[in-house]
């Protein structure tokens, strides 16, 4: 009889961040954006270091390439202090393996819902 390990929980493809300051573009007002777990070709150009980093210049270039709805390099570089913060966190969420996120989870007494 072998051990066969258990299933390791699935890391989250995609995480919905409201906007604490809404975004106006024209007629439309963008109060929540969906973010993609990035894939390499939406890595093109940048460093991983930057990425893990919160290099804002490198979230800038990101942000557009992951959101949706599909923010600009302008808009995301308009963004207020605190949705940036919120939206750099959840990339950085996305480069967590399952094992670091329920470690996190454990010494903060939180659960993901992402």
């Amino acid at each position: 009889m072998t051990d066969t390990p258990a299933p390791a929980a699935s890391v989250p493809q995609t995480a919905d961040v409201a906007l604490a300051t809404p975004i106006t573009r024209g007629d439309t007002t963008i109060e929540r954006i969906t973010l993609r777990k990035p894939k390499a070709g939406a890595l093109r150009g940048l460093t991983m270091q930057d990425i893990l980093q919160a290099d804002v210049s490198a979230l800038i270039t990101l942000i557009p390439r992951i959101s949706n709805p599909a923010l600009t390099a302008e808009e995301a570089a308009e963004l207020e202090a605190d949705d940036f913060a919120e939206i750099g966190g959840t990339v950085f969420g996305f480069f967590m393996t399952p094992r670091q996120k329920a470690q996190i989870e454990k010494l903060t007494g939180t659960t993901s819902t992402n």
